[in-house]
């Protein structure tokens, strides 16, 4: 008895050591995975068995045949006689959805069920995903496992925007591979924008003969690109034929792809528009644009003439002739109305079709264009902004100005795919920014993009189903390269898919980082490149009881943060941080993070904190700030943190109402001096207040003015700029200052927001 006690935990302790050695770091995280003693061993003895009814496996079979070969130099057979069998099996009345597999492994066979081919494909990515990634002698071990997977979401997506930089058919073969590996199911290809058409229309040759090419200026940041000049050669750019799409998507296809096309339209085509003037209100020549200068060039069809109507039928009849997708993506987003104001022929169509303003007549253009490929038996999906006017019958809406459109469209009972610019656009910075490739701005790190939950708070669970899924954006205006391009999407792509694909319930940062590491290995055997993480520090100040506090934060679940205070250099031989940090004078915050001794920070993270009276004291705001600008909360105003040139973080937005804010100090208190930052970004729509009204009380009821400081800066300045509206008083005694900017009625002529909202920010209010 003994001894078969003691043979037993042997066993149960080798079972352990094995468990141990073989953790799986399948991304994205399947639904339920249980392992087991043993392996399954992939050797020349081993065959792959489909049923004679299910050919249509064969290129699932043949794609998984062909990683095993070059990762092993072992090519499986089919079908042949053998010890040991991978049996793929599609099956009736499976029980999953539609995209859902059985994986069992035990030391003598491996088995994938599903309901279909897209099943029988992710359960063979589950298991090359417990190979090694490159050619290698060793013996290739599964671990015996039993997996039931399914994903949560319809649709799980990548965007690649190829008209601001053209990428190959090998690019975009390599990029759906990468997809594929992740289990992402939809591929929105962004075929048409102002600086490029990028597919081949044979009834208008001259969108490609034209449009594909523009000046080449690359060698300047995107926004400080001049306009191309007559008699200068257009060298940049390219197109794909029709048959080079056809492979792609047919490559696509064999790996359960779908390639959506975008067709953009009423706006953002100055590269049709350069090919066939005639499509424009002013009908002018003009070359294709070179980069973010949109001086007199025309970016917009003319609503008003049915030519245009017709010619876009003519391409996407074309378009949906290569493309089997059921959804055809056509834009939406940022139409300069300017020009349908000006023009004869869009008025005299509002006109007649009793239409009461530009945004209707953006309705209209979407409406009729959905006729038409509803009458193709196709769906129509756009940016938010096909909202605006009214929505079109059945189409679907891709929310990338926040929520607020997905929610908007999803309470109408329309489809929604939500890809919010924070955390889903992938061209923004995921680290530093110091040390990191030049991004458009922003800062959607990888903890982002995993914490992000597709489905709206605000939404109710009777609409949840409208919400079809999520995507991520790449937007390539500072993306020219394939080695940038990988960058961009690594890791992030597969904090995306597990987001998509696993349970909310079982999603874990810590878990997901553990994973990470093995594919962080692949990407290196493989030579794609990658963001190892962001390890900047984020110094948030909590406010709370009169009192602010510094809390300091890493991504990185394994590494340390040491800071100093005086401003000084730290290290790790500085502070060590366990706790908040109060604030009790003004002090300059730096921390770096630390993994296994080393500084991982190019440079120090740091934050400057003032104090006066007002720190961290409550403020109360008349009119909510806008929701897209949250900052670190209702008393950001007062955290002791000046807000910056990046209008993202340290200031609260109000789009067309003023800011009407009080702050309570707690007691009576002399004062002599009132300063609120504001801040002007004319490319943001964001104007200084036109003049700022300062108020003051002891009981918080009766307040008195104490002073108005105009604004002598004009809106229309651009760039940006930041200015302090201050006052000094005689010392009053007073506990409740209240403060009310100005917002500048509408955003100015000449403006391409012209007549529309306009926002006010606003940040510190120092009082002293």
């Amino acid at each position: 008895m003994r001894h078969k006690i003691l043979t037993i935990i042997f066993l149960l302790f080798a079972g352990c050591i094995l468990h141990a050695q073989t953790q799986l770091s399948i991304i994205p995280k399947p639904v339920e995975i249980n392992q087991a003693p043993g392996f399954f061993t992939i050797d020349p003895q081993v065959s792959l068995q489909i049923a004679a009814d299910q050919v249509a496996l064969k290129p699932a079979a043949d794609f998984f045949v062909g990683a095993v070969n070059d990762i092993s130099g072992i090519k499986i057979p089919v079908n042949k006689t053998s010890r040991k069998k991978i049996t793929l099996s599609v099956v009736k009345n499976f029980p999953l959805n539609n995209e859902g597999y059985y994986l069992t492994v035990t030391p003598a066979a491996v088995k994938i069920t599903a309901k279909s081919y897209a099943g029988i494909f992710y359960g063979l990515q589950s298991l090359l995903q417990t190979f090694p990634q490159v050619r290698t002698n060793a013996v290739l071990q599964v671990p015996c496992m039993e997996i039931r997977d399914e994903p949560r979401f319809k649709w799980r997506g990548m965007h690649l925007d190829v008209s601001r930089h053209f990428f190959s058919p090998a690019v975009i073969k390599n990029y759906i591979d990468l997809m594929a590996m992740y289990k992402l199911n939809t591929f929105h290809l962004h075929l048409v924008d102002d600086q490029g058409w990028r597919i081949e229309i044979k009834k208008y040759p001259a969108l490609t003969a034209t449009g594909a090419w523009r000046v080449d200026q690359t060698s300047l940041p995107w926004g400080a690109r001049p306009q191309a000049k007559p008699g200068e050669q257009p060298s940049y750019g390219g197109y794909y034929t029709q048959e080079q799409v056809k492979e792609i998507v047919a490559y696509a296809q064999k790996r359960n792809i779908t390639v959506v096309p975008e067709i953009e339209m009423p706006g953002h085509v100055a590269s049709a528009i350069a090919s066939y003037p005639n499509l424009s209100c002013n009908e002018k020549p003009q070359l294709t644009i070179t980069g973010g200068n949109y001086t007199d060039m025309s970016s917009n069809y003319c609503a008003g003439k049915d030519e245009v109507f017709g010619f876009l039928e003519d391409v996407l009849t074309e378009v949906m002739a290569i493309f089997p997708s059921s959804f055809i993506h056509i834009g939406g987003d940022e139409v300069d109305k300017g020009p349908w104001k000006a023009c004869p022929r869009c008025q005299a169509r509002m006109k007649k079709e009793g239409l009461k303003n530009e945004d209707e007549l953006q309705s209209y253009f979407m409406k009729r264009i959905e006729k038409f490929i509803v009458s193709k038996k196709r769906k129509m999906i756009g940016w938010d902004e096909i909202l605006e006017g009214g929505l079109a019958p059945e189409a679907a809406v891709m929310s990338w100005r926040g929520e607020a459109g997905g929610i908007e469209a999803a309470k109408m009972n329309h489809e929604v795919v939500m890809t919010p610019g924070n955390p889903y656009y992938f061209d923004h910075y995921q680290a530093g920014p110091e040390g990191e490739p030049l991004a458009i701005g922003g800062f959607n790190t990888l903890k982002k993009v995993y914490d992000y939950d597709p489905v709206p708070k605000e939404l109710a669970t009777e609409k949840h189903k409208y919400i079809l899924g999520a995507q991520a954006n790449v937007w390539t205006e500072y993306i020219s390269t394939t080695e940038h391009l990988e960058y961009m999407v690594l890791p992030r792509m597969l904090a995306l898919a597990e987001t998509v694909w696993s349970p909310a319930s079982g999603k874990n940062w810590e878990d997901f980082n553990r994973r990470l590491k093995y594919h962080f290995t692949a990407f290196e055997q493989k030579g794609l490149h990658y963001s190892p993480g962001n390890f900047t520090v984020d110094i948030m100040p909590i406010s709370s009881g009169g009192k602010t506090e510094v809390e300091l934060f890493s991504e990185m679940p394994t590494a340390k943060i040491y800071y100093t205070l005086d401003g000084t250099l730290p290290s790790s031989s500085s502070t060590l941080y366990e706790r908040p940090i109060p604030v009790n004078a003004s002090m300059l915050v730096k921390a770096v993070t630390v993994q296994n001794s080393t500084v991982m920070n190019p440079r120090p993270a740091e934050q400057a904190f003032i104090m006066h009276k007002a720190l961290g004291k409550d403020v109360k705001y008349e009119t909510p700030y806008s929701r897209y600008y949250p900052a670190n909360g209702p008393n950001s105003l007062t955290d002791g943190i000046r807000g910056k040139n990046g209008i993202g973080k340290f200031w609260h937005g109000f789009s067309g109402t003023n800011l009407v804010a009080t702050v309570d100090l707690g007691s009576v208190t002399d004062v002599s001096r009132i300063t609120i930052g504001c801040i002007q970004n004319y490319s943001d729509w964001v104007f200084l207040p036109t003049a700022v009204k300062f108020e003051v009380s002891e009981d918080g009821q009766n307040f008195s003015e104490v002073g108005v400081q105009e604004n002598s800066i004009p809106a229309t300045q651009k760039g940006v700029t930041r200015k302090d509206f201050a006052i000094n008083i005689s010392p009053a005694k007073t506990r409740f200052i209240k403060v009310t900017a100005k917002v500048l009625p509408a955003c100015p002529p000449g403006h391409p927001g012209a007549g529309k909202p306009a926002w006010v920010f606003a940040d510190e209010l120092i009082v002293e």
